[in-house]
Order: structure tokens, then C-alpha cells, then sequence
């Protein structure tokens, strides 16, 4: 089985198992964006994906 290399690098797995990604839209031309709204680009959400296609996808965590 092969390791989807495309999720592996915009996915995080945490220890619990839980998946992290961060907001999309926030790599470049942040500067007229108020501050407030540009370290709101920096925290990870969490991403539910099914666990059939994450075990498919990343066999190996």
C-alpha cells in the first residue's frame, strides 16, 4: 500500500487521533487584511474525514 503524499502534507494527525488542517486562503497577500483576521488564518481547524478512506489514504498512522 502506498502513503497519499498529497494528504500526508496538508493533514496533521495528532496523538488522539485527530486531524488537523489549517485555513485555506492565508499564504500570501495577507497585508491589507486586518490583524486580527491574519493570526485567524494561522490556528489549524480540525477535519473529519471517514475513517475507511483515511486508513486507504495514510495506512501507516
Amino acid at each position: 500500500m502506498k502513503t497519499n503524499k498529497s494528504l500526508t502534507k496538508r493533514i496533521r494527525i495528532t496523538k488522539n487521533g485527530k486531524q488537523l488542517v489549517r485555513k485555506p486562503g492565508f499564504n500570501h497577500f495577507n497585508a491589507k487584511q486586518s490583524r486580527v483576521t491574519q493570526l485567524n488564518g494561522r490556528k489549524s481547524r480540525q477535519l473529519e474525514i471517514p475513517v475507511k478512506f483515511r486508513s486507504r489514504a495514510i495506512p501507516y498512522n
